[in-house]
Protein backbone atom coordinates (compact mmCIF):
# COMPACT_ATOMS: atom_id res chain seq x y z
CA UNK A 1 0.00 0.00 0.00
CA UNK A 2 1.30 3.55 -0.80
CA UNK A 3 1.62 6.49 1.33
CA UNK A 4 3.24 9.67 1.59
CA UNK A 5 5.54 11.38 3.66
CA UNK A 6 5.83 15.16 3.81
CA UNK A 7 8.93 17.19 4.96
CA UNK A 8 9.80 20.93 5.31
CA UNK A 9 13.07 22.87 5.39
CA UNK A 10 13.32 26.78 6.07
CA UNK A 11 16.91 28.24 6.33
CA UNK A 12 18.98 30.76 4.95
CA UNK A 13 19.13 30.99 0.93
CA UNK A 14 22.81 30.64 0.88
CA UNK A 15 22.67 27.20 2.76
CA UNK A 16 20.05 26.10 0.77
CA UNK A 17 22.63 26.76 -2.66
CA UNK A 18 24.82 24.21 -1.30
CA UNK A 19 24.15 21.78 -4.04
CA UNK A 20 26.83 19.71 -3.22
CA UNK A 21 25.10 18.93 0.19
CA UNK A 22 21.88 18.26 -1.36
CA UNK A 23 22.90 15.34 -4.25
CA UNK A 24 24.31 11.93 -3.15
CA UNK A 25 27.67 10.36 -3.88
CA UNK A 26 27.84 8.94 -6.71
CA UNK A 27 27.48 5.18 -6.49
CA UNK A 28 30.83 3.90 -8.14
CA UNK A 29 33.62 6.19 -5.30
CA UNK A 30 36.65 7.23 -6.91
CA UNK A 31 39.45 4.43 -8.54
CA UNK A 32 42.27 3.33 -6.29
CA UNK A 33 44.90 5.14 -5.97
CA UNK A 34 42.80 8.09 -7.26
CA UNK A 35 43.57 12.17 -6.94
CA UNK A 36 43.71 12.26 -3.13
CA UNK A 37 41.08 15.52 -2.97
CA UNK A 38 38.72 13.86 -5.31
CA UNK A 39 38.51 10.63 -2.68
CA UNK A 40 38.49 13.40 -0.07
CA UNK A 41 35.10 15.30 -1.53
CA UNK A 42 33.60 11.95 -1.91
CA UNK A 43 33.86 10.84 1.36
CA UNK A 44 33.04 14.20 2.66
CA UNK A 45 29.58 13.98 0.50
CA UNK A 46 29.21 10.46 1.43
CA UNK A 47 28.93 11.19 5.10
CA UNK A 48 27.20 14.56 4.78
CA UNK A 49 24.30 13.47 2.56
CA UNK A 50 22.34 11.10 4.21
CA UNK A 51 22.30 13.09 7.78
CA UNK A 52 22.21 16.58 6.48
CA UNK A 53 18.90 18.51 6.63
CA UNK A 54 18.79 20.50 3.36
CA UNK A 55 16.49 19.25 0.54
CA UNK A 56 17.80 17.05 -1.79
CA UNK A 57 18.08 17.87 -5.62
CA UNK A 58 15.77 14.98 -6.39
CA UNK A 59 12.21 15.12 -4.09
CA UNK A 60 12.62 11.57 -3.78
CA UNK A 61 15.97 11.45 -2.18
CA UNK A 62 14.27 13.02 0.80
CA UNK A 63 13.45 8.89 1.91
CA UNK A 64 17.58 8.62 2.26
CA UNK A 65 16.94 10.61 4.71
CA UNK A 66 16.43 10.14 8.20
CA UNK A 67 13.08 9.35 9.51
CA UNK A 68 13.45 11.87 11.89
CA UNK A 69 13.08 14.60 9.13
CA UNK A 70 8.72 13.02 8.14
CA UNK A 71 6.87 15.43 9.58
CA UNK A 72 3.77 13.09 8.64
CA UNK A 73 2.73 10.01 6.25
CA UNK A 74 -0.56 9.57 4.67
CA UNK A 75 -2.64 7.09 2.96
CA UNK A 76 -4.95 9.24 1.63
CA UNK A 77 -3.74 11.87 -0.96
CA UNK A 78 -6.49 14.39 0.55
CA UNK A 79 -4.96 14.18 4.13
CA UNK A 80 -1.55 14.73 2.31
CA UNK A 81 -2.54 17.98 0.68
CA UNK A 82 -4.29 19.22 3.44
CA UNK A 83 -1.32 19.30 5.43
CA UNK A 84 0.39 20.83 2.86
CA UNK A 85 -2.54 23.27 2.64
CA UNK A 86 -1.59 24.09 6.39
CA UNK A 87 1.79 24.88 6.16
CA UNK A 88 1.31 27.03 3.20
CA UNK A 89 -1.45 28.91 5.07
CA UNK A 90 1.42 28.78 8.32
CA UNK A 91 3.98 30.42 5.61
CA UNK A 92 2.01 32.56 3.09
CA UNK A 93 2.21 35.61 5.44
CA UNK A 94 6.21 35.57 4.97
CA UNK A 95 6.01 34.95 1.15
CA UNK A 96 8.42 37.50 -0.18
CA UNK A 97 5.66 37.65 -3.30
CA UNK A 98 2.56 38.77 -2.55
CA UNK A 99 1.38 36.87 -5.86
CA UNK A 100 2.46 33.73 -4.12
CA UNK A 101 0.18 34.75 -0.93
CA UNK A 102 -2.98 35.30 -3.11
CA UNK A 103 -5.02 32.60 -1.83
CA UNK A 104 -6.93 31.67 -5.25
CA UNK A 105 -3.98 30.81 -5.85
CA UNK A 106 -2.59 28.63 -3.26
CA UNK A 107 -5.83 26.61 -3.70
CA UNK A 108 -5.20 25.79 -6.98
CA UNK A 109 -1.91 24.96 -6.09
CA UNK A 110 -3.19 22.25 -3.41
CA UNK A 111 -5.76 20.96 -5.90
CA UNK A 112 -2.92 20.08 -7.92
CA UNK A 113 -0.91 18.24 -5.50
CA UNK A 114 -3.83 15.88 -4.48
CA UNK A 115 -4.49 15.20 -7.97
CA UNK A 116 -0.58 14.63 -8.86
CA UNK A 117 -0.72 12.07 -5.38
CA UNK A 118 -3.48 9.87 -6.63
CA UNK A 119 -1.03 8.76 -9.47
CA UNK A 120 1.93 8.33 -6.70
CA UNK A 121 3.67 11.64 -7.85
CA UNK A 122 5.97 13.44 -5.79
CA UNK A 123 5.66 17.09 -4.84
CA UNK A 124 8.48 20.03 -3.96
CA UNK A 125 7.66 23.69 -3.85
CA UNK A 126 9.97 26.04 -2.73
CA UNK A 127 9.23 29.72 -1.53
CA UNK A 128 11.30 33.27 -0.73
CA UNK A 129 10.53 34.07 2.34
CA UNK A 130 12.04 37.30 3.75
CA UNK A 131 15.01 37.78 2.54
CA UNK A 132 17.73 35.79 2.62
CA UNK A 133 15.13 32.46 3.50
CA UNK A 134 13.79 29.86 1.73
CA UNK A 135 10.91 27.37 2.20
CA UNK A 136 11.17 24.33 0.72
CA UNK A 137 7.99 21.51 1.28
CA UNK A 138 7.64 18.03 -0.33
CA UNK A 139 5.44 14.95 -0.26
CA UNK A 140 6.74 11.84 -1.57
CA UNK A 141 5.35 8.43 -2.35
CA UNK A 142 6.29 5.20 -1.23
CA UNK A 143 5.01 2.95 -2.76
CA UNK A 144 5.61 -0.54 -3.94
CA UNK A 145 4.71 0.21 -8.08
CA UNK A 146 7.29 2.73 -8.47
CA UNK A 147 10.15 -0.15 -9.62
CA UNK A 148 13.37 1.43 -10.41
CA UNK A 149 12.47 4.17 -8.33
CA UNK A 150 11.64 2.10 -5.27
CA UNK A 151 13.92 3.08 -1.84
CA UNK A 152 13.32 2.09 1.39
CA UNK A 153 10.32 3.27 3.01
CA UNK A 154 12.45 5.94 6.48
CA UNK A 155 9.60 4.65 8.71
CA UNK A 156 9.34 1.34 8.04
CA UNK A 157 12.40 -0.25 7.13
CA UNK A 158 10.78 -1.89 3.75
CA UNK A 159 11.26 -1.17 0.25
CA UNK A 160 8.80 0.82 -0.79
Amino acid sequence: MHHHHGYVWTGPKDRFDQEALRRPPCPDPPPPGGRPELVQRYREVAAAFPTCDLPPLETRNWLRKPSAQVRGTWADPRDAAAWLRDRLAEYAPRFASGDQRDLDRLTAVVGSVEARLRWHGDVSLGYYLERPAFLSLALVCCSPRLGLRALPCPLEGVTD
